[in-house]
């Protein structure tokens, strides 16, 4: 018994070690994808971003501290009944399995995921500062043109996570030093519901296939999901493929 809560601790103490390291990017500007081809860039200013997703490590350590964000203590109008549903229970409460604490937590509310930025003294990333700092390929600060990067993406959101997740940080950095923007688990950011209002407003009808046509790039498909997610989601909700990471 002894050897196993050791096994378990110094599983724990790995994975917190490989993550909170955070990416410094300069700023600048990018096109949002539903603004029209000549439309004014969206300026971002210079900003911190973790290089990896929060971990179920991480989050465990956050709710042992603040333990009002364990899972049964949130109010419906804060989590739904998903809520950190792939915790096991314990003697004080839940904790995730041994075998997922270096994997993304996931099944955490928009409240949770605020909760735990503040907690570090960050906050979640604007929608612009993910999709700018998502726009890096490995080699350049905007992989847009580059169709193994769009590739990479497309398959991944045609496949989904069917094969369960992985470990955070198994995949290249892109030009930033970030890891798992693309490909491992979808992400809130701070502003999620007004993810149509990043540089003005939009017609509406854009939701319409045809419309979008008047598009930055009616062919990036991948920004398209997004942004179709993020609008279909709202605060409380907890899902098996949506986690996230802070920014500063």
């Amino acid at each position: 018994m002894k050897k196993t809560v050791l096994c378990s601790l110094s599983a724990l103490l790995s994975a917190l070690a490989a993550a909170g390291e955070m990416a410094d990017l300069p700023g600048g500007t990018y096109r949002p994808l539903y603004l029209a081809a000549d439309a004014p860039l969206a300026k971002v200013g210079a900003f911190k971003m973790d290089k990896l997703p929060v971990t179920n490590a991480q989050f465990y350590e956050f709710v042992k501290k603040n333990p009002q964000w364990q899972r049964g203590k949130l109010g419906s109008k804060q989590s739904d009944r998903h809520y950190l549903s792939h915790w096991v229970k314990t003697a004080d409460g839940y904790a995730p399995q041994k075998a997922d604490l270096n994997k993304p937590v996931v099944f955490v509310s928009w409240f949770a995921a605020n909760a735990y930025c503040t907690a570090q003294s960050k906050h979640l990333p604007t929608i612009n500062q993910w999709e700018f700092a998502g726009q890096a390929s490995e080699l350049k600060p905007n992989g847009a043109n580059e169709k193994a990067y769009r590739d990479t993406i497309l398959n991944w959101y045609a496949q989904g996570s069917r094969n369960g997740l992985r470990e955070v940080g198994r995949l290249k950095p892109n030009y930033w030093g970030i890891h798992d923007m693309h490909g491992l688990i979808w992400e809130w950011t701070e502003d999620f519901n007004s993810s149509l209002l990043n540089a003005g407003g939009v017609d509406a009808s854009m939701f319409c296939s045809g419309a979008a046509a008047g598009a930055t790039d009616p062919s990036n498909y991948a920004a398209f999901l997004r942004y179709g997610f993020r609008t279909s989601l709202q605060s409380k909700f907890s899902v098996h493929n949506l986690g996230f990471r802070c920014a500063q």
